[in-house]
């Protein structure tokens, strides 16, 4: 034990990635539930070969932490924190292979400096998955082109397989492979080897759940993730806001010390192939095959779509192997000061809740919420709850309530994996329903004063009742509005 310690103390960039995730330990208590947490634990509890808006990694993982300790916000923080803890160690592993020691542990914690490190390990998305996963895949990818070890082509399999089960980027993971192997000299003959095609084989195995739940589904969940995105995309639509607001996003996930080095590295090598026609080194070449298809080919999106702030996540892992080679040490102690500052901030955001947040993206207020609900359930006996905002709150008062509550399915809106749950809705037919409503932009006390016609439509009778005013430290900070529903009408 004297001698870990001391090999701590020894070992300054150990010491501050272990000093930023007992920051983040230590804050995971303080964080109410998001609805990302109580959708993705929704999944876990409805188990399945996949899902409608992602396939069920993140599901699983949820689903085996809490029947391992039990259903808390905690426990579902925890499972984000140990398998993004887990992603931080395989990194260091990755990192070890292309760097010296000193840029080994500028790399290191410049990962662990990051703020969507801090957003994996607070916040239950597919991401916390695919990152470990998308990492362990480059280990073994290593291993297998680099070493020539054999068995790794397997393990890679598998990996890549598991990063596809956690979400459909992963397939980047084979773009940047068969990307690698096409531009390297010394490799290109692997891609007529047969365990390059054996891993790929694997790895398709692997992702077989997803595939056949979308077979078992009329595809909806690649028709959902493709579709809609085509079509926006193939409008052009140019939009400085959706080009200045990804810059924003990423100078805030990775810091804006890190972010700099990422777009002056990639100009520096896209530069000299394109005008110099020269390849880098094979190991090199490696780390911008599974950074630049996804950090340039998703920002190359950015003037014509809104780029969401996580789909870039997989290529910040070997970007900042990258970025470990040019930081140098008092760019990187900018970036730590950045880091501090951001930190201690968003601390005080979690435990006081100091800028109210015009949102439903928010850990506030909906224990509260669910507490209040109960109440009317109790005043209007008999009555079922639903919420029409895809899965927010309908998720989050799943998570706090006894009683199912439903979402907008109920009134013939498309309800993401609130429509494959197996509900029989006729069963409700002649039902009298609570109708949760939320006021993104809480200003008063005042009724909403309009009825969704959906609504009337599906019921008889639709009065609107005192909107729950939720208070935080004192403060009124959320308010919901309510109606109650008389006589459900269940349409097929």
């Amino acid at each position: 034990m004297n001698k870990f310690l001391s090999y701590i103390k020894n070992n300054k960039a150990i010491s501050w990635v272990l000093g930023f995730q007992i920051f983040r330990l230590i804050l995971l208590p303080f964080m109410g539930l998001m609805p990302q947490d109580a959708y993705y634990y929704l999944y876990g509890q409805n188990l399945s070969l996949s899902y409608f808006d992602h396939p069920g990694m993140i599901g699983y993982i949820l689903r085996i932490f809490t029947d391992v300790f039990g259903q808390s916000i905690f426990t579902i923080k925890f499972a984000d924190f140990v398998i993004t803890s887990l992603t931080i160690l395989s990194f260091h592993k990755l990192a070890s292979y292309f760097l010296s020691k000193k840029k080994l542990q500028r790399a290191f914690v410049l990962l662990a400096s990051t703020i969507f490190i801090s957003i994996l390990s607070f916040n239950s998305t597919p991401d916390v998955p695919l990152l470990l996963f998308w990492t362990l895949s480059l280990i073994c990818l290593y291993k297998a082109i680099f070493e020539g070890k054999k068995l790794f082509w397997i393990l890679g399999g598998i990996a890549m397989g598991l990063a596809f089960d956690s979400k459909y980027t992963a397939l980047l993971l084979q773009i940047g492979l068969i990307a690698f192997l096409f531009f390297s000299n010394k490799y290109r003959k692997l891609l007529i080897s047969p365990w390059l095609w054996f891993s790929l084989l694997i790895s398709a195995a692997v992702t077989f759940p997803v595939w056949y739940w979308n077979y078992q589904n009329e595809f909806a969940s690649f028709a959902f993730q493709s579709s809609d995105r085509t079509s926006s995309i193939s409008e052009f639509k140019f939009s400085t806001s959706y080009f200045f607001g990804a810059i924003g996003h990423q100078m805030f996930l990775l810091l804006p010390v890190l972010f700099l080095i990422f777009i002056t590295f990639t100009y520096k090598y896209i530069k000299r192939a394109l005008l110099k026609f020269k390849i880098p080194q094979a190991k090199t070449l490696f780390l911008l095959a599974f950074f630049i298809p996804t950090f340039v080919g998703f920002f190359s999106l950015t003037p014509i779509y809104w780029v969401k702030l996580n789909w870039m996540m997989p290529s910040y892992i070997t970007g900042i192997i990258l970025a470990g080679m040019f930081i140098n040490k008092k760019l990187l102690k900018i970036q730590v000061i950045f880091s501090i500052v951001f930190h201690v901030l968003f601390s005080l955001q979690i435990i006081f809740y100091l800028v109210p947040i015009k949102s439903d993206d928010t850990w506030v207020g909906w224990k509260e919420l669910a507490i209040e609900t109960t109440k009317l359930q109790e005043k209007y006996p008999n009555t079922f709850v639903f919420s029409e905002d895809n899965y927010k709150t309908s998720a989050c008062l799943n998570f706090f309530m006894d009683d199912k509550v439903y979402a907008q399915n109920i009134i013939g809106l498309p309800a993401l994996h609130f429509d494959f749950l197996g509900d029989d809705l006729s069963t409700l037919k002649n039902k009298n329903a609570i109708f949760i409503d939320s006021d993104k932009r809480f200003k008063d006390h005042k009724l909403k004063g309009e009825i969704n016609p959906l609504l009337s439509e599906y019921f008889e009778n639709v009065t609107e009742l005192a909107p729950i005013i939720i208070k935080i430290n004192n403060k009124e900070s959320r308010k919901f509005w309510v109606f109650y529903c008389t006589n459900y009408q269940h349409k097929k």
